[in-house]
């Protein structure tokens, strides 16, 4: 069995920082490429940040130069440092890996239970 766990949501003021950790645990043969999304109220799930198993990463225009997406190889953990943050941030934040329990199997795609983050103004 997989897990996803996120943390490090919560209230934030307009301009201010936070830093979101989304940590995989158990059986996992290889850990591919993991990805931030976020669904605001009433709005469709979005992509916010990817990176590969390199460490290559990609943004949604939206948060480019604010947002910034990383990982930890050994720790099995990705971040996003969310920096001059804004209202429009505010939404439910998931974590997404695609990974290989065994290595006769495919990657599947795994999902977090979600971490709510709110700006105020």
């Amino acid at each position: 069995q997989v897990q996803l766990v996120e943390s490090g949501g919560g209230l934030v003021q307009a301009g201010g920082s936070l830093r979101l950790s989304c940590a995989a645990s158990g059986s996992i043969f290889s850990l591919n490429a993991m990805a931030w999304y976020r669904q605001a109220p009433g709005k469709q799930r979005e992509l916010v940040a990817h990176i590969t198993s390199s460490g290559i990463a990609n943004y949604t225009d939206s948060v480019k130069g604010r947002f910034t997406i990383s990982r930890d190889n050994a720790k099995n953990t990705v971040y996003l440092q969310m920096n001059s943050v804004k209202s429009e941030d505010t939404a439910v934040y998931y974590c997404s890996a695609a990974i290989r329990r065994y290595i006769a199997i495919p990657p599947f795609r795994y999902w977090g239970q979600g971490t709510q983050v709110t700006v105020s103004a």
